[in-house]
């Protein structure tokens, strides 16, 4: 019940943006699901005349349909950039599968011998199509179009991941937040759209004659409908960031709110900002201020001159029981103190993110560049220790560094429990036990976890202290050392795009 009433209150508060949302995600489907269908109906009758390529059309579409569509999307991205192209052309390429598969089969059933007596009829063949092939064929040529159209509203959710929106949108923050009610408010409404989708082709199948030409009018002002809002007047000012910014209580509306944005908001997968803010398609993303794309693709962080952002400082956080079973656990992990800037951190993720070295190997190389030459692996289980982490190459690389410097000065055996995703995630699994131990940004703790809505003193001494003193009482879980470099949320730009202030956004806004 407090899942349905929260998501219930949270429909209530954002119905408008939901419609936009379910307005999005029906458009992708539709559009991609006619395109589909205007070259695979052809397609499909063209193969029953040509039984030698039937086959290998058939496998080459088959072997599409097994690509992932996270894959997929992430191969079209360089060749059609973000946003609706690249999801509607993966859509595209899933529904032709059914579909030409559906229309040679039920051509192909057509009886030989209903066939013949057209053809002696003095049908044509274009005739022959229309008139008898067809119309027999069409209950499983519809059958394909209702397994494409089913198909096209689920793998529509990522389309959110490059741009494009639909209710994907909300499945992915509440996956980043651990947040089943955002979650279910993406994923409900996708199934009933499914289901609504489906009905009304079956309804249009049973009563064809009548039901066609309403059908056809439909679409078409669908796809109008979808020109005009892609033709509409946006804010000049596209600003790309990850699901998880959105909902965060030191998110976008805070940011918006502070600063006075009015900016037209990209949600998209955290690693393809990057290349789309390079590509010049959004003016600016939000991302973490010790990204390896920053140096990487030649940007620049904004500086952020009506100090929204508070103070991220990285350090481990571990279950407090397991520090008291542990003595050396606490003295081991402290060994970081200190020890890691954000210029260091930076290269660290650069060298994983960009020239594909493990967390691993990254780790242990710093070990050693700072003087410590790491011991033998313990690793598996049964282990003393489980090491978390969430799903970014920074979290990857802490969480070997913690691994390491463990198993360099104790004897406790380490698991490595990492990609646990987003924050609400990793510190759930801290608190059931799951894992013993994490890295945690000081900001994140006070705000995503706290709930902090109004701090007076956002020092980072002041953050640190406060954090570490609620987490115990409430918690019984122990902040440790910073590692000594911050890693807080920022606006980045091109370094040629001229800003230096996030205020100075504002000039571009309409």
């Amino acid at each position: 019940m407090p899942i349905m009433n929260a998501l219930v209150s949270f429909v209530r508060a954002q119905g408008g943006e939901l419609a936009v949302h379910a307005y999005e995600h029906l458009s992708l489907t539709v559009i991609s699901l006619g395109i589909a269908t205007v070259i695979g109906l052809p397609l499909g009758v063209w193969l029953t005349r040509r039984p030698s390529l039937s086959a290998s059309v058939l496998a080459l579409a088959s072997v599409l349909q097994t690509v992932p569509s996270l894959a997929l999307l992430g191969i079209l991205i360089p060749l059609t950039g973000i946003g609706r192209t690249p999801a509607i052309i993966a859509l595209l390429l899933y529904a032709l599968l059914p579909i030409v598969r559906n229309t040679v089969v039920g051509v192909g059933q057509v009886d030989p011998a209903v066939r013949e007596a057209a053809v002696a009829m003095g049908m044509k063949d274009g005739q022959l199509i229309a008139k008898v092939e067809l119309p027999l064929a069409l209950p499983v040529i519809f059958a394909g179009v209702r397994t494409a159209t089913v198909v096209g509203v689920g793998v529509a959710t990522l389309a959110a991941l490059v741009g494009a929106g639909g209710l994907g949108v909300y499945i992915f923050r509440g996956i980043s937040l651990a947040d089943t009610s955002l979650v279910l408010t993406g994923a409900v409404p996708a199934a009933l759209l499914a289901l609504v989708l489906d009905g009304a082709l079956g309804l249009v199948e049973r009563r064809l004659d009548r039901l066609f030409k309403p059908a056809l009018l439909a679409f078409a002002a669908l796809l109008l409908l979808a020109a005009l809002r892609s033709c509409a007047p946006a804010s000049s000012l596209k600003i790309a960031m990850p699901a998880e910014f959105m909902e965060r209580k030191d998110g976008y509306a805070g940011l918006a709110a502070k600063y006075g944005l009015r900016a037209e908001v990209v949600e998209m997968d955290h690693g393809l900002m990057y290349r789309a803010l390079a590509d010049g398609r959004v003016d600016a993303a939000v991302g973490y201020s010790t990204d390896g794309e920053i140096a990487r693709y030649g940007l620049s962080v904004l500086a952020d001159d009506a100090h929204y952002f508070p103070p991220y400082w990285a350090a481990p956080i571990a279950r407090s029981e397991v520090l008291a079973k542990h003595p050396e656990l606490g003295a081991a992990l402290d060994k970081l103190s200190g020890r890691i800037n954000a210029a260091e951190m930076a290269a660290m993720n650069a060298r994983v993110e960009h020239d594909h070295e493990t967390p691993a190997a990254v780790a242990e190389s710093f070990l050693r560049s700072a003087g410590v030459a790491p011991g033998p692996p313990r690793r598996g289980d049964p282990a003393d220790v489980v090491i978390g982490s969430k799903i970014f190459a920074e979290q990857y690389v802490l969480a070997e560094l913690l691994a390491e410097v463990v198993e360099t000065y104790t004897p406790l055996r380490v698991k490595l429990t990492t990609g646990l995703g987003g924050t609400k995630i990793c510190f759930d699994a801290l608190r059931r036990g799951d894992i013993d131990v994490y890295p945690e940004y000081t900001g994140t703790g006070l705000f995503a976890i706290l709930g902090e809505t109004n701090a007076t003193d956002t020092t980072a001494d002041a953050v640190y202290q406060r954090v570490r003193r609620e987490f115990a009482a409430r918690y019984a879980v122990t902040w440790l050392s910073p590692f000594g470099f911050e890693n807080t949320y920022a606006v980045i730009v091109r370094a040629d795009d001229g800003a230096h202030r996030i205020s100075d956004l504002l000039e571009r806004q309409k």
